[in-house]
């Protein structure tokens, strides 16, 4: 019991200076991410247009990856949905 007190209590306390953290942004930081979330947006709907016009899925993938790169982590340019 005493280890499951210690664990939530070092959980509590993670989550509170995450949250700290993610509030201590300057004006010029959140400035970048809405530039960033933009880039993002119409990379998605650049790739939906793609999808749109008769290309290929893979086609489309590869575009998609090519307008994310250094905007998003990973090969889905931040969103990744069921399939």
């Amino acid at each position: 019991m005493k280890q499951l007190t210690a664990t939530l209590a070092l959980l509590g306390c993670t989550l509170l200076s995450t949250a700290a953290w993610a509030q201590a942004h300057s004006d010029k930081e959140v400035k970048q991410d809405i530039q960033r979330h933009r880039a993002m947006a119409a990379a998605h709907e650049a790739a939906a247009k793609c999808l749109e016009s008769g290309k290929k899925p893979d086609a489309c993938q590869k575009e998609l990856q090519a307008a994310c790169k250094g905007l998003a982590i990973g090969k889905y340019c931040g969103m990744k949905h069921e399939h």
